[in-house]
């Protein structure tokens, strides 16, 4: 029987460097085996930063990247627990101290909203506003409670 050639996702042969390494070693240089790629998690080709930016955006972003960095170098279910252990504080927690809880979630999904803002379409950038401003309402309204 003949040896069956292995194939790329669109049915193209892999060349002899793209097949299975022996005791499934991965390239020097990426964390999952793939180019493009840092720890299972896709790169952007043209690297970070919005081309064309005002320099306030490119400051920001500049600001922003080791937070982002570091968050996304967290397990994910850390951030999950952050931001829901402040949302229930806020939500549970009447007056000053649930209103802050509230109004740390609000800035967080803010400071998102504007990093991917270029990026996303009008859908998108209308969820963004309402979530961040729902946020805030309800910070609003814990505060007053």
């Amino acid at each position: 029987m003949p040896k069956r050639r292995q194939t790329r996702a669109g049915g193209r042969p892999r060349s002899a460097r793209q097949r299975s390494r022996p005791g499934g070693q991965r390239p020097r240089g990426t964390a999952s085996g793939r180019p493009g790629t840092q720890g299972g998690r896709p790169v952007p080709a043209g690297g970070f930063g919005t081309p064309g930016a005002s320099e306030t955006r490119q400051a920001v972003e500049r600001f922003s990247a080791r937070a982002l960095v570091f968050l996304q170098q967290l397990p994910r279910w850390v951030l999950l627990l952050v931001v829901l252990g402040l949302m229930i504080t806020g939500f549970f927690v009447a007056g000053v101290i649930g209103a802050v809880a509230l109004l740390l979630v609000g800035i967080f999904l803010g400071w998102l909203a504007y990093l991917s803002w270029p990026r996303v379409n009008l859908s998108g950038r209308v969820l963004r506003v309402l979530a961040v401003t729902c946020m805030v309402v309800l910070a609003v309204w814990q505060a007053r409670r």
